[in-house]
């Protein structure tokens, strides 16, 4: 793809931070100035190669929280506030994208009787109780998992709630992937679909991540875990979206974050023993 623009000489790496700061842009509220060069920011995103700067974008997404976290916990809130207030700047940081998905998600899919009346519901703006019951079970689960993994491990709870971040949004592009989408007219059938080369970067970067979360004292197996447990999570999303509305929309890729994220937490749990 052709990223030179204005007349100014193309440099390697440029067409990658123009998509890396389409994805902080995209799945969150934080600003992000228009780069030297960079077409328009406000215009729709391309799909085609965006996701290939998913893991970074959930770095930088996932950070504040992480601190926070971190901060928290050493100035003596206990695991449980410190994970709650956490969650609370991450939610802040992403404006609730993906916990809406989840909540659309779980609405359409419990309350309608057929694949019209559950994109009708996903549609709909107001939350039901699915929807509700839903954010409360993903909210507590999420800080659940930091409670015990800071009790576990410490700091390095921050480096897995940083990883979570990265490895769900990487698995978030499932059905983006293996289902068309349900809807002509929606969101997620103007944004294009990822290119093989840009899955294949993404991959990369988030088994670069995780071998970097080793190295900052995540152990190994509960590493592997948590991208075994979050693939399966995100597959079996995409394969429930395909039974119920067969194909994908925005809050279906939404919902598949936020099942992989807490799929990724709890297998470290599982794999981190009590100290």
């Amino acid at each position: 793809m052709d990223r030179q623009t204005g007349g100014e000489a193309d440099w390697p790496g440029r067409g990658a931070l123009y998509d890396l700061a389409g994805c902080v842009r995209f799945y969150s509220r934080l600003p992000v100035p228009q780069l030297p060069g960079e077409p328009d920011p406000h215009r729709a995103p391309d799909f085609t190669t965006l996701p290939r700067m998913l893991p970074l974008a959930g770095l930088i997404l996932a950070l504040p929280a992480a601190l926070a976290l971190v901060a928290a916990w050493w100035i003596g809130l206990g695991p449980f506030l410190a994970a709650t207030l956490a969650l609370a700047i991450l939610v802040m940081a992403t404006g609730a994208l993906h916990e809406d998905g989840l909540a659309d998600v779980a609405d359409g899919f419990g309350g309608g009787g057929t694949r019209e009346r559950r994109l009708e519901i996903m549609r709909d703006s107001r939350i039901g109780a699915y929807g509700g019951a839903a954010l409360v079970l993903a909210l507590a689960l999420r800080i659940g998992a930091l409670a015990t993994l800071l009790d576990r491990t410490g700091a390095a709870a921050a480096t897995a709630l940083i990883l979570a971040a990265a490895l769900s949004r990487v698995a978030a592009l499932a059905p983006m992937v293996l289902l068309e989408p349900a809807r002509t007219g929606g969101l997620s059938a103007s944004v294009g679909r990822p290119d093989r080369m840009s899955l294949a970067t993404a991959l990369g970067l988030g088994v670069a991540l995780a071998l970097a979360a080793c190295l900052l004292g995540l152990p190994f197996g509960g590493v592997a875990l948590m991208i075994v447990g979050a693939g399966l999570a995100a597959l079996g999303m995409t394969a429930l979206a395909r039974g119920k509305i067969g194909g994908q929309t925005g809050d279906v890729i939404g919902a598949c974050q936020q099942v992989a994220e807490i799929a990724a937490l709890l297998a470290l749990v599982a794999a981190v023993a009590p100290g």
